[in-house]
């Protein structure tokens, strides 16, 4: 199995863990110390080694920060996050809406006469730490660098990984690294930029074509890198990681070992483009006034989804949905009260495993049933372990990584009879998730512009969720891509070839959650009969194709369009997934599609 259900962190555990961090502030003069939850490549995923925020605070989001005082702990964390943390933390620690609080507001209500807060240089972008300073000024709150408090007091912190890197082939990438760094380094020449900083692993493995194994469920591999504006790289990875792709690397690409890193940059000549919302400080530091913000030059072009990307996403998709609608039927024939959560997720797991390109589950599977659906990213663990009860909803998000995609879906699935309540709420959802499938929308328009589209039925019903309604996914990368969101936060413009998710979702704490996600690709939408003939439009094209669970709709509370849109949907799934399955699956997603 790639995913395993032992408990990581335990509540307990945080407190005698945070009594010998506040002693190391002591010796090193602090009043405060700030734990992201970030390692020195600022990437959202982080190894067993960098998971110091989870270590400390038995918090393990995907997202948060902590900042320890001498008198009181806040673990600041997002709208995702506000029920699983009230469960994972003990009382020492004081949970913080974020960003609805900002850390330095908190810091200026807790240190009124000033205060020196130390972090590490490495683990917090400089952007993130040149706004606090502007936000602190006059407040005699300090923001000093540091060595890492916490690693001090981990005593059995784990080894950083070290696993080898793997040649990323032509057939699924879709262009050569020569080209790719070819393509980069002129838009560096053009802007009179002499280099660029990229510290982001995705980035990296994007720009060489390598994919990797450092962290789990993410096929990247530690390390950084400069590009420079004759198409040179110089590469910072540990030479025992690179043996097996010497000769796919070339001759435009020069290995050294990462402790050379800081002392290169310092030696660049500038200007350099760095992104400061992801370089560390330490690198910025380095750089001094020879940085100039160019944003990581990797971000949109790896966004931007070439052919031979999008026809292996789409054909991973495929073989994905089978797996699933596999796993779905079996579930289907179980008795309420007889399944686990952890059965689900196993048997799900072995579905996927029948296909040799599977390489990794994209993520931990989230099977949440009842209460435990309404936790938007629950991981089941031996503790939690649940059963799927008569009247229960099932949330099961997932996904695979394949050597041809990515992949990333969410069903809510009927347990037994469930209410009316939970099928209104169910079928506002289902709404949304059309409505964002079927818009088309003028080219220029981000995230923030649209989102909403997804978020009206349940509005319209004085409800909402507190996630974004979609994130970006690679190309056998990371789950979570940016620099698009269907997120009201977003300002990066879609474009063609970019995939994103659509998945709104509801969720009520203590009782069930609701979440029906498909992916996405952007694509210039055909010109409509009576349309502005200059008027570029852009629509979307679905990628996933798996039954969603007709036993939750209220076809009274849908529009006859969004019926028709459900219906030809099912009957794409019944054509295109039919075939690759068994009789009995067969026999089960022929009912599972029938329109409405």
């Amino acid at each position: 199995m790639f995913q395993n259900f032992e408990v990581t962190a335990r509540p307990e555990q945080g407190p005698p863990r945070l009594a010998s961090l506040r002693g190391e502030l002591d010796r090193a003069g602090l009043d405060g110390f700030l734990i992201p939850r970030a390692d020195a490549h600022q990437g959202e995923y982080v190894a067993p080694s960098d998971e110091r925020l989870a270590w400390l605070t038995g918090f393990t989001g995907s997202a948060g920060f902590c900042v320890v005082l001498e008198s009181t702990a806040g673990v600041f964390v997002d709208g995702r996050y506000r029920t699983q943390v009230k469960a994972q933390v003990a009382a020492d620690f004081t949970p913080v809406p974020w960003p609805e609080i900002k850390l330095t507001d908190w810091l200026k209500e807790h240190l009124p006469e000033g205060g020196k807060i130390g972090f590490d240089p490495w683990l917090h972008a400089a952007g993130q730490i040149s706004k606090a300073q502007k936000d602190l000024k006059g407040t005699g709150i300090e923001l000093l660098r540091s060595d890492n408090l916490v690693d001090r007091v981990w005593p059995d912190q784990p080894a950083r990984p070290m696993q080898p890197v793997k040649a990323h082939a032509l057939e699924f990438s879709g262009e050569s690294a020569d080209s790719k760094c070819a393509r980069l380094a002129e838009g560096l020449r053009n802007t009179g930029q002499k280099a660029a900083v990229i510290t982001l692993p995705d980035s990296i493995m994007w720009l060489l074509n390598l994919r990797g194994s450092d962290i789990a469920r993410n096929p990247v591999a530690h390390g950084f890198a400069i590009l420079h504006d004759d198409a040179r790289v110089d590469l910072f990875m540990a030479a025992a990681k690179l043996d097996e792709v010497r000769d796919h690397l070339g001759d435009g690409i020069t290995q050294h070992e990462p402790g050379a890193f800081l002392d290169a940059v310092a030696e660049l000549d500038g200007p350099v483009a760095a992104d400061l919302n992801t370089v560390p400080q330490i690198v910025a530091d380095a750089l001094s006034d020879k940085l100039v913000e160019g944003g990581d030059p990797c971000a949109l072009p790896k966004a931007r989804k070439n052919a031979a990307e999008i026809k292996g996403s789409a054909e991973a998709h495929l073989r994905d949905a089978a797996a699933v609608v596999d796993l779905l039927a079996w579930l289907d024939d179980q008795t309420p009260g007889t399944v686990t959560e952890t059965q689900v997720v196993t048997r799900l797991e072995g579905e996927r495993r029948k296909d040799n390109a599977l390489r990794d589950i994209s993520f931990d599977t989230i099977a949440g049933t009842g209460p435990n659906g309404a936790i938007m990213h629950y991981r089941v663990t031996e503790e939690s372990d649940s059963l799927l009860q008569d009247g229960h909803m099932l949330v099961l998000d997932s996904g695979g990584q394949y050597l041809d995609g990515t992949t990333d879906i969410t069903r809510t699935i009927a347990v037994g009879t469930v209410g009316d309540e939970e099928k209104a709420c169910f079928t506002r959802v289902l709404r949304g998730m059309i409505a964002m499938s079927m818009l088309r929308w003028p080219v220029g328009l981000a995230g923030r512009d649209i989102e909403c589209v997804a978020r009206l039925p349940l509005w319209l019903a004085g409800q909402d969720f507190n996630h974004g309604v979609g994130h970006g996914v690679g190309a056998y990368l990371s789950v979570h891509e940016g620099p698009q969101r269907l997120a009201r936060t977003s300002h990066v413009p879609f474009e063609p070839g970019m995939i994103l998710s659509n998945e709104p979702g509801y969720y009520r704490e203590g009782a069930f959650g609701i979440r029906i996600e498909n992916l996405v690709v952007v694509e210039k939408a055909p010109q409509l009969s009576g349309g502005d003939a200059d008027r570029a439009m852009l629509c979307w094209r679905t990628l996933t194709y798996v039954p969603i669970d007709r036993r939750l709709i209220l076809p009274a509370m849908m529009t006859a369009e969004e019926i028709a849109w459900l219906d030809a949907y099912h009957l794409d799934v019944a054509t295109k997934i039919g075939p690759r399955l068994g009789s009995a699956a067969r026999m089960w997603l022929d009912a599972a599609t029938r329109p409405l």
